[in-house]
């Protein structure tokens, strides 16, 4: 027998259907399994950027360097293991807060432009467009004193490439009146693009953080980057990484900060 639908009752639950929303994304384990991880303290996941590249939300420069603002804590398990139960699906970058002063972290390289993909952080960048970009980007003036190249990738086609940048001031800043001796750190993506065979920034930018804190605070700050704690990959089915703490960080074989 064939059942017949009234214009009226089809409206109402396509209405209903509209009211629930889409069915909600997947999620997936992950687990951190941490060598030398005795002095870990935290664990965390950030979701960054969209599918698109764009913030998911926006930087809140009242942040506190020794308490990121994840997504996600881990829990601590046996063995090493940190543990995200239940992670959405999308990319995801990493952070381990370790002992005193020290804040290991995962990073991405996003679009910085409308319709660019993701940059992997395995794609090969010559030493030659290397050193161009950097030393431009030393070079350049800015508000901040010390503006830092920490890490590089590019499209494989040699045409852009996308360069992790640490910018500091620990000079006087305007920020005096509200906190003595008064710092300023962010971390940014910057694009630059091959013209004619040389390389130009672009204007626009990707700001992952923007903080606040004493002077004499950040210089005792080990903060580094570690592109094996970033972009990951999150599905349907769990995903396992292995990592080792660093027994020693005075080689600074990460980019990053270190006290000084």
């Amino acid at each position: 027998m064939r059942v017949l639908r009234s214009p009226l009752v089809a409206a109402c639950a396509a209405m209903a259907t509209m009211a629930a929303g889409p069915p909600e994304a997947s999620a997936s384990k992950l687990t951190l399994v941490l060598d030398n991880g005795r002095e870990v303290r935290r664990v965390g996941a950030f979701r960054r950027w969209d599918e698109d590249g764009n913030p998911r939300k926006p930087v809140n420069p009242k942040a506190k360097i020794d308490s990121p603002e994840v997504d996600f804590w881990a829990q601590r398990g046996e063995r090493g293991a940190w543990v995200f139960p239940d992670l959405p699906a999308g990319r995801w970058d990493l952070v381990i807060m370790v002992g005193d002063r020290v804040r290991i972290e995962g990073f991405d390289y996003p679009p910085v432009l409308e319709f660019d993909a993701f940059f992997s952080h395995d794609t090969p960048v010559d030493e030659e467009t290397r050193d161009s970009v950097f030393d431009d980007i030393r070079k350049s003036r800015h508000y901040e004193n010390k503006v830092v190249p920490l890490s590089i990738a590019g499209d494989g086609k040699n045409s852009t490439v996308r360069v992790l940048v640490m910018l500091i001031r620990d000079q006087e800043t305007s920020y005096e009146a509200d906190m003595a001796g008064a710092a300023t750190i962010r971390h940014e993506i910057w694009q630059y693009t091959n013209r004619y065979g040389g390389w130009a920034k672009e204007r626009r930018t990707r700001v992952m953080d923007r903080l606040i804190l004493p002077r004499d605070e950040l210089r005792k700050w080990t903060w580094v980057w570690e592109p094996r704690l970033g972009a990951i990959v999150v599905e349907e089915s769990p995903v396992t990484i292995q990592y080792t703490i660093p027994a020693d960080f005075s080689a600074k074989k990460l980019p990053g900060l270190y006290p000084y």
